[in-house]
């Protein structure tokens, strides 16, 4: 597992890198934080991200939620002091373990695990989450679609159902694009 490590000290970056190595993780790339952090991050291609800050600033914190917004990775958080209102701008940037005065070697291993975990849950939600969201939508654009019909065709709402999925059918494309290319025509036509 390639892990890279964030930390405004660099004293503090090699204990934490001493004790992944111990933990017997050895592919890590440790962070500038001076530096651009989204491109360095993405160069260097970790599976998780480990960012540990002493007492960060709201401008600084500002910053790393900015980051993890726009990486899709794990990413595990250790701070000394925090306050309700950074431990929610932290979940609400997906930070995926957000950890109040806890780093100590020991613990570091279980906590990107966990860190690994909640983000693949979180994952598996949002992309269900979005799948919901389509069907939902689909099923929408159908019923509008049969509603059209039935009204211009004089058909019930099993005829209509079947008159989409047939054309469909042949033309080999899902009811709800042959649903939606009815509801747009009615739309340009005005409902003639």
């Amino acid at each position: 597992m390639r892990i890279a490590i964030i930390d405004t000290s660099t004293t503090r970056a090699a204990i934490i890198s001493e004790g992944l190595r111990e933990a017997g993780l050895t592919d890590l790339a440790v962070i500038d934080p001076a530096g651009p952090l989204v491109a360095q991050v993405e160069a260097a291609a970790p599976e998780v991200v480990l960012i540990n800050l002493e007492n960060p600033s709201r401008d600084l914190l500002e910053d790393f939620f900015a980051m993890s917004r726009a990486l899709a990775r794990p990413i595990a958080m250790f701070v000394d002091q925090s306050d309700a209102a950074a431990t929610m701008a932290a979940v609400d940037a997906g930070v995926s373990a957000y950890v109040v005065d806890g780093l100590a070697k020991q613990r570091i291993q279980p906590i990107l695990e966990l860190a690994i975990r909640r983000f693949q849950a979180f994952s598996r939600l949002q992309a269900e989450l979005a799948e919901a969201k389509t069907a939902l939508a689909d099923r929408q654009v159908i019923d509008r679609a049969k509603a059209i019909l039935m009204k211009r065709r004089n058909l019930d709402e099993p005829a209509a159902y079947a008159l989409l999925r047939g054309h469909a059918m042949q033309s080999n494309r899902r009811i709800a694009e042959v649903a939606e290319a009815i509801v747009t025509s009615d739309a340009v036509m005005g409902g003639l």
